[in-house]
């Protein structure tokens, strides 16, 4: 018992000096890094934001009686005037109950005219006490009655004329011609699940994009309200779906006063001229917002750590490295940070690497 005491013994006084024996882990002793000196300049920066391109107008063009397509009176691609005549749906049947309208009411006019002959009369005849007051009411109602029958078949006339006038599918406004999937002898009708075509009025485009709730917040402060905020916003550019940039810019009309809950985002919409007909509806690209800053600190965005919503650099202090929070723009490239706060001219931050920097390392 006594011998198994030593050995355990002895285990734990080599288990403890083999402890000793491991060096402790040092601490960073500092590297070089690359500095920069903080000095004020002036910096246009310009955020992105996927958009989509629409017409100022894109109305499907649905038939509004039910027929078959007699001719196609435009193609895809024409440019149309409103009222100018895209289908024609077979008029036949619409022209018959046009004539059977116009001669009912032909007949309910008649009908009329005997109906007031008979009223005058009868009412004569009552002031000379040949027909009773029964009879006369009587009399009195046909009158009424053929009046109302006038007016029944008058509206059943100016709705066979309409249904006649819907034969001639019209331009809604001007526009051009979208895809024509129904050919003529087609079978179509107001339920028809597309549309005969799209007419979109590409004078000018809409572009629509997405801002989220801090970008808005951003924008808001910077101009003090939402309404100086869009009379301020420098024009925009578009970048196409090749990559290029769309040779004339627009300008944002409006931005949407309510955040969507699921996505957090508002819509926003610019506008541009369309004269060449190069954008069109249903196409994607992307908007470049430029903003402006005059005497501002500028600072890379690789020379920050973010810490969840905080951002911070690290200033050299008498050699060493001082976090410091900042404040930045919310509108930014990618690429710089405009600082709002935070900084002073002059201080000089580590550049390069910051994610990699502790706190109270020598710098060199």
């Amino acid at each position: 018992m006594k011998k198994n005491v030593i050995g355990l013994a002895y285990m734990a006084g080599c288990m403890m000096g083999l402890v000793s024996c491991k060096q402790a882990p040092q601490m960073p002793d500092g590297g070089s890094y690359s500095l920069m000196k903080v000095e004020k300049s002036d910096r246009t920066l310009s955020e992105s934001y996927s958009a989509t391109i629409r017409g100022r107008q894109d109305i499907d063009i649905y038939p509004q009686v039910s027929g078959t397509i007699e001719r196609l009176c435009v193609s895809e691609g024409d440019r149309v005037r409103r009222g100018q005549v895209l289908f024609i749906i077979d008029q036949v049947p619409y022209k018959a109950a046009l004539a059977t309208a116009t001669a009912n009411v032909k007949a309910a006019r008649a009908a009329l005219r005997t109906a007031e002959l008979n009223y005058r009369s009868g009412k004569e005849l009552h002031t000379k006490k040949v027909i009773s007051e029964v009879n006369l009411l009587t009399v009195e109602n046909s009158y009424y009655t053929a009046e109302a029958q006038l007016a029944q078949a008058e509206a059943q006339e100016v709705n066979a004329r309409n249904n006649l006038s819907y034969t001639e599918v019209k331009a809604p406004s001007d526009g051009v011609v979208g895809a024509l999937p129904y050919r003529a002898g087609a079978l179509v009708g107001p339920t028809i699940p597309q549309p005969l075509t799209t007419v979109s009025d590409n004078s000018s485009m809409y572009v629509y994009f997405s801002m989220t709730e801090n970008q808005l917040l951003a924008l808001t402060r910077k101009h003090g309200s939402m309404d100086e905020a869009l009379k301020q916003l420098p024009e925009v550019e578009l970048v196409l779906n090749d990559r290029s940039t769309y040779g004339q810019k627009g300008r944002v009309e409006s931005i949407s006063g309510v955040i969507d809950r699921q996505t957090g985002t508002v819509t926003a919409r610019a506008v541009f001229p369309n004269e060449g007909r190069l954008l069109h509806s249903g196409a994607s690209g992307t908007l470049r917002i430029p903003s402006t800053y005059t005497g501002c600190i500028v600072i890379p965005q690789e020379a920050t750590v973010k810490l969840q919503d905080k951002t911070l650099v690290y200033k050299v202090v008498d050699g060493k490295a001082t976090s410091a929070l900042i404040s930045v723009a919310g509108i930014n490239d990618g690429r710089e940070y405009v600082v709002l706060d935070g900084l002073q001219e002059g201080e000089e931050i580590i550049a390069k690497g910051a994610g990699l920097v502790r706190e109270g390392i020598p710098v060199k």
